[in-house]
């Protein structure tokens, strides 16, 4: 897009509609809210938001916080833009395929909206320190993964600073949380350290769908077994497109491949139903999307923006779902902060196992139970003052030499009562601190 940057950007009542809730009182405002001209020139000039995720929900929150007058936006996004996004991802156009998602998105709203200065970052959340996130006032998220959102919900925690055990509210930077699936959506507000985080409300996300591999292998019923298949088991057998090639889901090659070997899998069992793009939802972990409710959801997430930005109404406390499958219904309700969340609580977490139990048990239970969830922990103790590694499995070198950790039992491997075990894990970006305790004998 083709754009000239305006010099005078604030034409005559072009902020009249905003200026209506900043310069006046009434009887939703804030308790603390004072009516002032100042309030929107703090809001254009002097508030930095943080959007992560330049998707579905991404594309109408960079839109609605541009026109609501933020100017200092900064945008994350590790994507790049494909075919299927240009239904509902509005700020893209066929000539953007294949391009940065966060770059073309802030290219877009800095040209389309005059004062607006979008600032893009292609890549992951992962790959910014404390410093990056400490400068915004806010961070909003329109993330589609767990993961993702278990992540930057552990970076703003541990921005946090407590003096005499007593936390600084001024070092709370809010987290704004959305999601849409379908017709539904919900809409969140975190106040790190006060109210209840991401971790604390874990057992409210869905269960990610793993369909088991003897399924899979010897007795698929759906079309999503014959694609999984091809996906986990042939792949790495045909090495289609060399050794080394890993699947990439935006790749429209190996998605042919895999529709076609899926679809010759399905013919086999007599299975229905597989198309190009259940295929493409399948590798890619597609969440169906639809565009209406992206845009209730970024509206409410943006709405809460303004408020906590201006003080000019009380926040939401602190969930919203929203549901229109049959009619439009909305609720909210207060999560409740969890007294010993892994995340927020300052408190130390305790394991209990037997000391003849085997270290693996350890690591599924880190892995399955519902108040931790983990996707690959790593743990390390100290040994008379020496760390020690006992298993690491994201670096594949150190892997190889604590895999036999794992047939090991807790005595076996000098472990005693009350020692302390690190974990680290992708789903946060701090290590957690556990206690083992022995069960008695």
């Amino acid at each position: 897009m083709d754009c000239e940057m305006v010099e005078n950007c604030d034409w005559a009542g072009r902020w009249n509609h905003i200026r209506k809730f900043l310069e006046r009182g009434g009887p939703f405002t804030h308790p603390d809210f004072e009516p002032s001209s100042e309030t929107l020139d703090f809001l254009q000039e002097t508030c930095k938001i943080l959007v992560i995720g330049a998707g579905g929900l991404g594309c109408e929150l960079l839109k609605d916080l541009a026109l609501m007058g933020f100017r200092n936006i900064h945008v994350i996004d590790m994507d790049i833009i494909d075919v299927s996004n240009l239904n509902r991802q509005f700020l893209f156009r066929p000539k953007d395929i294949g391009k940065s998602k966060a770059e073309v998105a802030a290219t877009f709203i800095n040209c389309r909206v005059p004062g607006c200065r979008v600032t893009p970052h292609f890549k992951k959340i992962q790959d910014f320190d404390e410093l990056f996130y400490r400068q915004f006032h806010i961070v909003v998220s329109g993330l589609d993964n767990i993961v993702a959102r278990r992540w930057i919900n552990g970076m703003l925690i541990s921005l946090l600073s407590f003096e005499h055990g007593v936390m600084d509210q001024s070092s709370i930077i809010p987290l704004v949380d959305g999601g849409t699936e379908g017709f539904k959506g919900n809409a969140r507000v975190i106040l790190p350290g006060l109210t209840a985080c991401i971790e604390c409300t874990l057992d409210l996300y869905p269960p990610q769908i793993n369909y088991p591999l003897c399924t899979i292998a010897h007795t698929p019923r759906l079309p999503e077994h014959c694609i999984e298949y091809v996906k986990i088991l042939l792949w790495p057998k045909e090495k289609p497109f060399g050794d080394d090639v890993i699947i990439d889901g935006d790749d429209p090659n190996h998605l042919q491949w895999i529709y076609e070997k899926s679809v010759a899998r399905a013919a086999e069992f007599n299975i229905s139903g597989i198309n190009y793009r259940l295929t493409q939802g399948v590798v890619k972990h597609i969440i169906p999307a639809v565009a209406s409710t992206n845009a209730v959801i970024a509206a409410s997430i943006a709405t809460e923006v303004f408020k906590l930005s201006t003080s000019c109404c009380c926040p939401l406390s602190n969930y919203m779902v929203f549901n229109d499958t049959e009619g439009i219904y909305t609720y909210t309700f207060e999560a409740e902060k969890k007294e010993n969340c892994i995340a927020c609580s300052q408190k130390p977490h305790s394991l209990v196992f037997d000391k003849n139990d085997k270290f693996q048990q350890v690591i599924d239970y880190l892995t399955t139970d519902p108040a931790y969830q983990m996707k690959s922990p790593g743990i390390t103790t100290t040994f008379e003052g020496r760390n020690r590694t006992l298993y690491m499995p994201t670096v594949p070198s150190i892997e190889e030499k604590t895999r036999r950790n794992l047939k090991k039992t807790l005595s076996e491997l000098g472990l005693r009562n009350g020692q302390e075990l690190v974990v680290a894990d992708v789903t946060t970006p701090n290590s957690l601190i556990f206690q083992l305790n022995f069960k008695m004998q």
